[in-house]
């Protein structure tokens, strides 16, 4: 499902799970920037909603030591294109106190690859590039980028997936215009405390 090119939307660029305002100066200040970017065809949000883990990123400053990253969305009750998102992970380790981050997306009426981040009442109309660069048709994986090339995500349903698959993803992040040397894997464990499952997270050992 990827091919569409991307056009440049008003709503400046997008960081899909940032954490503090300085990283967010260093978004906008990367706004003027570089090739369309290619997005994913008809992307079904419904169908996109859920878990999602976060298998591989080039980081933001806020997520650089990330561990059981997972983004997780939800249509807002009665819309079709506000999405309440949560970025939820450790930081460090897989014994760290649980970070959560909380931005909401805004779907384009023209294309549902195309979405707006927010983060803060402060921001006002800006929003946050996020681009859907690729998603697969079961839903299972999807690459989500920036037309500045800056940070970008590979995602899956399960916490880890085939090799063959992670050489498939890393070509797809590759093609996109991205430096694959610079993907961080992140450490993903499930099953045992704290983390038993995304929707099953408890504190961290003391």
């Amino acid at each position: 499902m990827a091919g569409r090119q991307h056009r440049r939307y008003p709503w400046g660029m997008r960081f899909h799970h940032p954490g503090r305002g300085l990283t967010l100066a260093l978004l906008a200040a990367t706004a003027c920037a570089t090739a369309p970017m290619k997005t994913a065809t008809n992307v079904d949000i419904p169908r996109f909603m859920g878990d999602w883990y976060v298998l591989a990123h080039i980081p933001a400053p806020a997520e650089k030591d990330a561990w059981n990253g997972v983004e997780s969305y939800r249509l807002a009750d009665g819309t079709k294109d506000v999405v309440e998102t949560t970025f939820s992970f450790r930081p460090g380790s897989f014994e760290a106190p649980l970070e959560v981050m909380r931005p909401t997306g805004y779907v384009s009426e023209d294309d549902a690859a195309v979405w707006g981040m927010k983060f803060y009442w402060w921001q006002g109309p800006f929003r946050f590039e996020y681009l859907v660069v690729h998603v697969d048709p079961e839903y299972r994986e999807t690459v989500i980028g920036r037309s500045a090339r800056d940070y970008v995500w590979v995602m899956a349903r399960t916490p880890t997936i085939a090799d063959a698959d992670w050489e498939r993803l890393t070509a797809i992040v590759k093609e996109a215009g991205y430096d694959t040397a610079k993907l961080r894997r992140v450490p993903q464990r499930w099953g045992v405390k704290p983390d038993i499952s995304p929707g099953e997270r408890g504190a961290a050992p003391k």
